[in-house]
């Protein structure tokens, strides 16, 4: 299957998670079509925004970064984060990112359902 870019749906969040600002996605796939996923999708955090903290308790996280750089709280850890590095978040652990840069934080996030 090949899905085009220009068919994916294209959602924007505001103040996500207690973060601030507006984090768009690009989903990659419809949520309900998916199998043992609750997330594929772009992300993007322009200068300043921020996704606030969550934890992920039944299922696991992971950020592939793309472009930009930020900082994230990897379970009480701040760390920064730049194009080539992942993140990992899950059995029970939890997180939040923010883009520290000057230009977007885009990076891919997939969540895989246990």
């Amino acid at each position: 299957m090949v899905i085009k870019r220009r068919e994916m749906q294209v959602e924007q969040r505001e103040k996500m998670r207690g973060g601030e600002g507006i984090v768009r996605f690009t989903h990659f796939v419809a949520e309900k079509s998916q199998k043992n996923t609750r997330l594929a999708a772009e992300v993007e955090l322009p200068p300043g925004a921020s996704i606030g903290s969550h934890a992920h308790d039944t299922e696991t996280e992971y950020f592939i970064f793309l472009e930009g750089a930020g900082m994230a709280n990897d379970n009480g850890v701040e760390v920064p984060v730049q194009k080539g590095d992942v993140m990992i978040t899950g059995n029970g652990a939890f997180h939040s990112l923010k883009n520290t840069g000057p230009v977007p934080l885009i990076f891919n996030a997939i969540i895989v359902t246990h």
